[in-house]
């Protein structure tokens, strides 16, 4: 059991984060295929990821440990949504923070080298870890990316829901479930680890996770300890959560409605399904204001997205024509 103890300080500096960061969820992901978990939930996912991992995932299993704590792959490549920045932030990493990271944890003899050298500086050893990230994000996690992304920005807005209407203590109560437990002043964490945290002053951030659906974890800083720790929480919570994700992906996970519309126009397709206004569809993307005008302007000409104003914003919605092509086979009405 891990104990989170509040201060009325913490309880005020408590907030929610959109991700733990592609890093994390791609080192997750591969763990999630290496031993077979998420359930039904991922079985989609895993029949079209499985048996493409190969010698270019090795240096990330090295990793993973036989038992205990993991890697904390968020205190190395940081929280970014971009690959290319969680791997900068991997290959720049302070070598006393990987030593901190590495040194407790009980690898399988065969990978012990690599993390021998890693903590020992090896610039090549780190750029094995770099590269391996780097391809298996492209296999596990980049052709589901606008998907998960929508899925974990949903699963956030109805944390600062509960924040809002009723404070933190509305959403840590929110949080409770089996592996969850509010007694104020304290947050109770089912976890193989017993381990009393104090906050004192620092805060809490809380960010939704969804390769990491095993249990939820506790990440900290250990350089600087001044930071707030993250508490990752899983954001699929039954099958039929987790296998809506998968609809119409592609078994090699370029979807066709990429090759014809282009991956970045095709993202603002899907994301404008419920409605989007262009800023939140800029920054979901993550891309300007001035391309994602530009491309709801050609979607819009060519009937998939109406767009009409809301006092100041421009809200797109998907056409019948769009959704058709969307779920293909569903018809126009």
């Amino acid at each position: 059991m891990k104990r989170i103890h509040f201060t009325a300080e913490d309880l005020m500096r408590t907030r929610v984060a959109p991700t733990i960061g592609v890093a994390a969820e791609t080192f997750d992901s591969v763990r999630m295929l290496r031993e077979h978990g998420g359930g039904l939930a991922f079985r989609r996912w895993q029949v079209a990821v499985r048996g493409r991992l190969r010698e270019q995932a090795l240096p990330l299993v090295a990793l993973m440990p036989r038992q205990g704590p993991l890697v904390d792959v968020v205190s190395l490549a940081g929280s970014s949504a971009s690959i290319d920045e969680a791997v900068d932030q991997l290959l720049r990493a302070p070598r006393d923070l990987m030593r901190i990271e590495l040194e407790n944890v009980d690898f399988r003899p065969t990978y012990r080298s690599l993390a021998r050298n890693l903590v020992d500086g090896d610039r090549t050893a780190r750029l094995q870890v770099a590269s391996a990230l780097r391809a298996c994000h492209g296999l596990t996690v980049a052709p589901y990316w606008t998907r998960v992304r929508t899925h974990l920005t949903r699963a956030r807005a109805a944390y600062v829901d509960s924040l809002a209407e009723g404070g933190v203590e509305q959403l840590l109560t929110s949080l409770c479930g089996p592996l969850v437990r509010w007694r104020p002043p304290v947050l109770e964490i089912r976890h193989p680890r017993d381990q009393d945290v104090h906050l004192n002053g620092r805060g809490l951030v809380i960010a939704p996770t969804l390769f990491s659906s095993q249990e939820i974890e506790l990440l900290q800083a250990p350089l600087d300890p001044d930071r707030p720790p993250v508490l990752a929480i899983p954001s699929v919570r039954d099958a039929l959560d987790g296998t809506a994700l998968w609809d119409g992906t592609g078994e090699f996970g370029a979807e066709p409605l990429d090759d014809l519309l282009g991956r970045t126009r095709a993202a603002v397709l899907r994301a404008a399904v419920d409605g989007c206004g262009t800023t939140d569809l800029a920054r979901v993307l993550e891309i300007s204001p001035a391309t994602t005008s530009h491309h709801t302007s050609v979607l819009r000409k060519a009937g998939l997205i109406a767009s009409r104003r809301d006092g100041r914003t421009v809200v797109h919605t998907v056409t019948p024509l769009g959704r058709a092509l969307l779920e293909p086979g569903s018809g126009t009405t």
